[in-house]
């Protein structure tokens, strides 16, 4: 076998839609910096809370995560969270939830990714064990930002193919009384909220916002499948995530659902001109796990060395298969869209199956499994993927904390696993 060095980024043209996005992000942020200096209020909420909610009460929200991904990108992940140690807090413990925090109990510096976050009005998550509830605490008892939280709920049954139930049957699927606790908690955070923000609910702008949601999930659905279906990929999976997730953290916005249906046709006419991201495609591999915001090159780093190309990550898959609820009322409906938010990534059986359908759909050749240190389910991830006769590679690391790997050990590791995988040249 012949180690050979990977090649740091391949080359083309990047996709229109992941272009339009980041530049309507900056216009975004920007613009969203500009109104919290003149005093409308800011909520700062987890990836897994029914960010709609705010949407319809028209109270901007910057998505933790999200910020997190900057922070990372901008290779300051580090500098902050020993900001975290100087106090006496833990800088090893859910890094990607806790870089936000980290910035805004670091001293302000001119550098700060794109200008710094400004000091949100409430903060708001889903609060899946005591380390996240304790996090967020910290906002309210350091920073003395106002924090709400959720509670979490399991689940007692988890059907099969739950990604076939949930648009329409999600009552089944997830089961009343898990949806019923959440959408009660969510009656009763509405006039907190009013309270804070000086905002009003409106449950007509809702029901159109969980319209326009839920055709932009369809329009994702049709570039994953697409995307699926095709003899080669045509997009790097680096471009996807920007393209896909950007609109995400807008759902409900007609900019949002105009974006999906952009990608769809973009990624459409470049299946239909037979473009390839590897001319010679020899190995489709599939990134399970958050995106590597400290190294988003690494994911083209094998196609001109190994002929591999990925062509799948989470973020598109889900915005595909478990973000649509239809109903009637749609404060229920958004209840049911994020009660098992969690669950379809994290929790076995919810997400080997998903994943293991996912794989073969696309046809891969092997898996790279990020393992994050706070990940409960990746053992059963990695075992129901290689059953299914499907060679994963694990990778243990925090995707937002440069500080966990070491760049050439990483894909020296990858490189090497690559090259034992078959060969389709």
């Amino acid at each position: 076998m012949t180690d050979r060095t990977p090649t740091r980024r391949g080359t083309g043209p990047r996709l229109e839609a992941a272009g339009d996005a980041l530049r309507h992000q900056r216009k975004w942020f920007a613009s969203l910096r500009g109104q919290t200096e003149r005093g409308r209020p800011l909520a700062l909420v987890n990836a897994d809370f029914p960010q709609e909610l705010l949407r319809a009460m028209d109270v901007p929200y910057v998505v933790n995560q999200w910020w997190a991904s900057i922070i990372s990108a901008k290779r300051m992940s580090g500098r902050y969270l020993e900001a975290l140690r100087e106090r006496g807090l833990p800088d090893d413990v859910e890094q990607y939830s806790a870089l936000p925090l980290a910035e805004a109990l670091s001293p302000r510096g001119d550098d700060a990714p794109w200008g710094g976050l400004p000091l949100p009005s409430v903060v708001l998550a889903d609060c899946t064990g005591d380390t996240m509830h304790r996090m967020f605490q910290l906002w309210e008892s350091e920073l003395g930002v106002p924090f709400l939280p959720l509670e979490g709920a399991a689940a007692e049954t988890v059907p099969a193919n739950w990604w076939e139930l949930m648009r329409h049957d999600w009552e089944t699927a997830i089961g009343s009384p898990r949806i019923d606790l959440l959408h009660q908690e969510l009656r009763v955070l509405v006039p907190r909220l009013e309270q804070l923000t000086g905002a009003r609910f409106s449950t007509e702008r809702l029901a159109r916002i969980m319209a326009l949601s839920n055709e932009q999930a369809e329009w994702n659905r049709r570039t994953r499948d697409l995307l699926a279906s095709a003899p080669q990929c045509p997009v790097p999976v680096n471009d996807v995530i920007p393209a896909v997730m950007i609109p995400q953290w807008h759902r409900g916005t007609p900019w949002a659902t105009s974006a999906a249906e952009s990608l769809y046709y973009e990624v459409s006419a470049l299946v239909s001109q037979g473009r390839a991201v590897v001319p010679r495609e020899r190995r489709r591999l599939m990134w399970i796990g958050r995106g590597l915001w400290f190294d988003m090159d690494f994911y083209r780093s094998f196609e001109q060395s190994h002929g591999a190309v990925f062509v799948w990550s989470m973020y598109l898959a889900l915005a595909a298969d478990a973000y649509a609820r239809y109903g009637d009322d749609p404060l229920r409906a958004l209840a049911a869209r994020f009660c098992a938010f969690r669950d379809q990534m994290y929790t076995p059986p919810w997400s080997v199956e998903w994943y293991v359908k996912e794989a073969r759909a696309h046809r891969v050749d092997g898996v790279v499994h990020l393992i994050s240190p706070d990940s409960r389910s990746s053992w059963f991830t990695t075992r129901a993927l290689r059953e299914a006769g499907i060679p994963v590679t694990e990778i243990r690391a925090d995707n937002a904390d440069g500080r966990s790997l070491d760049p050439a050990a990483l894909h020296a590791q990858v490189a090497r696993w690559t090259e034992s995988l078959p060969d389709h040249g």
